[in-house]
C-alpha cells in the first residue's frame, strides 16, 4: 500500500483527512521550519503524520493521539507497511487525558481531534511548546460556520469552542497568529516567547 491508497481508502469510508490545499501549506510550514518533533492530536488513519514524514524526508519523530481505537490501529498498520514505526508513535487515548501527561517540548504541533476541545489543546500546546513552535488547528472555520451568525443546536458547541479557540489565539500576546482560509480553514500561531 502507498500513501495514495491510504488517502484513497480514507476518503471511500468517509474518513476526515487533511485536504489537499492544506496540506500543501503545511508542507511550506514544515520545509521552512524543519521541525525535530510533532505532535498530532488526531491521527484517523495516519495519512497526515505519514505526509509530514515524508515531506521531511522521515528526519522527524511524531507523536500523535487517537481516540478512536479502530482508526488507530488501522493507522498503525498503515505506519508499519510504509516503514515508519520508528518515526511515528501512535498514542490510544483521549488527547484531553493523554496531554497533561506530556513533558516533552514540540516544534511543531497539528490540532485536528474534538473540535470542542480546542481551547484545552490550544492550553497544553502552549505547556508544550518552546520560542519558535508552531500551533497549526485544522478546520477553524468549520464549514465557514464559524465566521457567521450559525447558531444551529446541532453544531453550536464546536462553533463555540472554534470561535473561542480563534479568540484565544488572536488575544495572546506570546502568539503570532494568522487565519488562513484553505481548505475549512487553517490556524498558523508562532510561539513569539
Amino acid at each position: 500500500m502507498n500513501i495514495e491508497e491510504i488517502k484513497e481508502k480514507a476518503l471511500s469510508e468517509r474518513i476526515p483527512i487533511i485536504m489537499d490545499d492544506t496540506l500543501e501549506v503545511i508542507k511550506k510550514i514544515l520545509l521552512e521550519e524543519k521541525p525535530k518533533k510533532i505532535l498530532e492530536l488526531g491521527t484517523a488513519t495516519g495519512y497526515s503524520s505519514i505526509c509530514f514524514s515524508n515531506i521531511l524526508n522521515n528526519n522527524v519523530y511524531i507523536d500523535t493521539i487517537e481516540l478512536d481505537s479502530n482508526r488507530a490501529n488501522e493507522a498503525i498498520s498503515n505506519i508499519k507497511l510504509m516503514g515508519l514505526e520508528n518515526n511515528i508513535n501512535v498514542i490510544i487515548g483521549n488527547a484531553v487525558d493523554i496531554l497533561p501527561t506530556l513533558n516533552e517540548k514540540y516544534d511543531i504541533f497539528f490540532i485536528d481531534a474534538a473540535k470542542s476541545k480546542y481551547p484545552i489543546f490550544l492550553k497544553e500546546a502552549l505547556r508544550l511548546s518552546h520560542k519558535g513552535s508552531v500551533i497549526l488547528a485544522d478546520n477553524i472555520l468549520y464549514k465557514g460556520y464559524v465566521m457567521s451568525d450559525y447558531n444551529k443546536h446541532k453544531q453550536r458547541t464546536a462553533v463555540t469552542h472554534l470561535r473561542e479557540y480563534i479568540k484565544d489565539v488572536n488575544e495572546n500576546k506570546t502568539l503570532q497568529t494568522e487565519i488562513l482560509e484553505i481548505g475549512d480553514g487553517l490556524a498558523v500561531s508562532r510561539v513569539l516567547e
